[in-house]
């Protein structure tokens, strides 16, 4: 259990929110992300601060258990209502690799930020930024580790195709960082694919979770299934109404004891206990309480931008 895993991140980057709200621009394919129950200003404010505060608290839970969390000050503007989720706009990787990627919403577009970028050089061994942010003037996207569930052991990039997905930047990036891509159509209760892969599917070092049963092709689910048992990991079937609490959305960290699963409470609250059992075989559950930030239709893993990078010094 306190094996270093190339696929569990010691470090992450977090965004606290302070004008927290769930964008309308994401909400028609978005199909988690829920309307809050006030309208009026102090509502907003009301619902803004608790998010905030959960995000505060969060990061405190991770720390606590060792993990190394760099936490920035969104704006404070309506700017970026997706700020939290920072997993989408960049994602790093081993050998000093930093991607940007193009985002499917024009407010989402602006939560790039260059200090984010600058810490990351400053604090690790980056070689170089690999930036496809210029394919959004083509209407091409590609949300980073929430579009992709990256396996960094056996070079699989698990994806779920939608308008956040798109083959051709896929492409690009599986050639730039060698991955072998591998893409399924999926459908929810209501016919409408999955926005993000990492709402339905995580890839731990021993385990991974998936929603097979929102994969379409039972050949493809069949394939899926094969190639995660390959790699030795305990593959854990959850089902739909486990993925609408979030039960996918889950990151694998490194922390001072070893390693940790970091998930909601939500979503902890919906697993069996013998699916508990399972992920505790080789991770302690992290469960964090972010009720609020789950309207905006992520959860706790789209929260966390892993730090996948050797520290200077």
């Amino acid at each position: 259990m306190n094996r270093l895993s190339i696929q569990a991140p010691s470090a992450v980057v977090m965004v606290r929110p302070h004008r927290f709200t769930p964008n309308p621009e994401t909400a028609g394919d978005n199909a988690f992300q829920r309307a809050p129950a006030g309208h009026d200003d102090t509502d907003a404010h009301a619902l803004a601060d608790t998010a905030r505060d959960e995000v505060t608290a969060a990061a405190q839970r991770l720390s606590d258990a060792g993990v190394r969390v760099h936490v920035f000050d969104d704006p404070g503007d309506n700017s970026t209502p997706d700020s939290v989720f920072p997993n989408n706009w960049f994602s790093t990787h081993p050998g000093g690799h930093v991607a940007l990627y193009p985002m499917y919403s024009r407010n989402r577009r602006r939560e790039r930020r260059a200090d984010v970028i600058e810490m990351l050089k400053a604090e690790y061994r980056v070689q170089d930024v690999v930036d496809y942010s210029g394919l959004e003037h083509d209407d091409i996207f590609l949300e980073g580790t929430g579009a992709m569930v990256l396996d960094h052991v056996t070079r699989i990039a698990y994806t779920a195709r939608s308008r956040r997905a798109d083959p051709v930047a896929l492409e690009r990036f599986c050639t730039h960082f060698n991955f072998e891509p591998m893409c399924f159509d999926t459908a929810d209760s209501n016919g409408q694919p999955v926005y993000h892969t990492n709402v339905m599917m995580s890839v731990a070092t021993d385990f991974a979770l998936v929603g097979f049963d929102v994969i379409r092709d039972t050949t493809r689910r069949e394939h899926i299934h094969r190639r995660l048992a390959e790699t030795g990991r305990t593959v854990i079937a959850l089902d739909n109404e486990q993925l609408g609490h979030f039960a996918g959305n889950a990151l694998e960290l490194t922390g001072r004891d070893g390693r940790v699963l970091a998930l909601s409470r939500r979503a902890l609250g919906c697993l069996t206990q013998r699916q508990r059992r399972l992920i505790e075989r080789s991770a302690q559950l992290l469960p964090l309480d972010v009720p609020t930030i789950e309207l905006a239709g992520g959860s706790v893993r789209c929260m966390l931008a892993g730090i996948h990078l050797a520290r200077r010094g």
